[in-house]
């Protein structure tokens, strides 16, 4: 009996699986988007960063664009301080197919010119 109620508890469990590049993402269209990071989600299984843009008449819309998870991005000299809060980046990325503003996030331009890899080549 206690190993029914075990199965059925964690059933009721929500599941967090991991969602497929090619079921999210086009990898045939890629956009740039260049604004403030407003928020950095450094968070398995993929790092977040959220980024304010704001258009010719000033209206701003923030973009969500994923990123290799956080270890990932550590060993490839892609450290966690490195994103502020402020500042200003370009990111490189492949259009979510739902047309959120949101995207699969390949590469970050900093105004330094300094570029880092956030994910992988389309898939």
């Amino acid at each position: 009996m206690r190993y029914i109620l075990l199965a059925i508890l964690a059933a009721s469990i929500p599941a967090h699986a991991h969602h497929s590049f090619a079921a999210e993402y086009d990898s045939k269209t890629m956009i740039t988007v260049t604004g403030k990071v407003s928020k950095v989600e450094w968070t398995n299984p993929h790092a977040y960063v959220h980024v304010d843009v704001t258009d010719a008449t000033g209206k701003v819309t923030t973009w969500s664009l994923e990123g290799y998870p956080p270890n990932t991005l550590k060993r490839t000299g892609f450290p966690r301080d490195i994103l502020k809060v402020g500042s200003t980046i370009t990111v490189t990325a492949y259009k979510a197919k739902d047309g959120s503003n949101s995207g699969a996030g390949r590469e970050v331009t900093f105004t330094d010119g300094t570029k880092k890899f956030l994910g992988p080549v389309g898939q």
